[in-house]
């Protein structure tokens, strides 16, 4: 067994941010299991582009919104990587799998409410919880929130409330696993052109080109300026880096 090679667990890894995040987390030279909701073809693809890169890559099935099939889940990742490595575990866990949604406060549903609780909020605390016994010590947590924890926008009441959630719990699980020398920070993206939220960011020209004008590099987000920084925060130079929210937004709504 090579005990030095790194291996990252990143939730939602088949399209969007975790897509780019898992690609970036190769070209560091750490191998990388992606999870994926439903669209098993886009998974493959982030898988064989991970081999290119000339890391082993895996993809598993997971719904990051039902905690009670996170046990079978662990199950399959642990075969997989006692298979592979002679060892059950991992360094990096990237809590990255989510849903947007877009409802005024005023007409936002019951199930919508529960839904952003069981995806952004319950799913991220449970599926730690349950990731920390093959979580190597020394290992590194990065868990996602938005800027919409830091400035309101009309129509992100539930889903910014989850995020706020998740910045709090961030500092609270570096608190407790600092024993342990497992460093957990948080990325918050800005505004970012992709099928997140129904693509609204990337496709509406409208709120593009607000955000441009809101942001102090003058445009909105790529996938590409997320990702290196999350590989970045798995690199020995970031561990120091601790209980640290971390706004990648290009300085929107300054």
């Amino acid at each position: 067994m090579n005990t030095k090679q790194k291996i990252a667990l990143v939730t939602g890894g088949s399209r969007g941010l975790g897509r780019n995040m898992a690609i970036h987390l190769a070209k560091k030279g750490t191998d990388v299991v992606i999870t994926y909701h439903s669209n098993k073809v886009q998974a493959d693809e982030v898988v064989a582009e991970i081999q290119r890169i000339g890391q082993k890559g895996f993809a598993l099935q997971l719904d990051t919104s039902d905690s009670t099939t996170f046990d079978a889940f662990y199950t399959s990742l642990s075969n997989y990587l006692s298979a592979t490595y002679g060892s059950p575990k991992f360094d990096f866990l990237i809590n990255n799998a989510g849903t947007g949604l877009y409802a005024p406060f005023a007409e936002t549903t019951e199930t919508q409410f529960d839904a952003m609780v069981n995806i952004h909020l319950k799913g991220v605390f449970f599926m730690t919880q349950k990731a920390l016994q093959y979580l190597n010590d020394g290992g590194r947590i990065i868990n996602l929130s938005t800027g919409l924890a830091r400035f309101s926008l009309p129509g992100y009441a539930a889903y910014a409330t989850m995020k706020g959630g998740i910045e709090i719990l961030s500092k609270y699980m570096a608190k407790e696993l600092g024993a342990r020398k497992i460093a957990v920070n948080v990325i918050a993206p800005g505004a970012i052109e992709t099928d997140f939220g129904g693509g609204h960011v990337r496709d509406n020209k409208e709120l593009n080109a607000y955000i441009s004008s809101v942001t102090a590099l003058g445009r909105a987000g790529l996938p590409d300026d997320i990702g290196g920084v999350v590989a970045f925060l798995c690199t020995e130079e970031a561990g120091w880096v601790n209980a640290q929210r971390i706004e990648v937004s290009g300085g929107m709504n300054l």
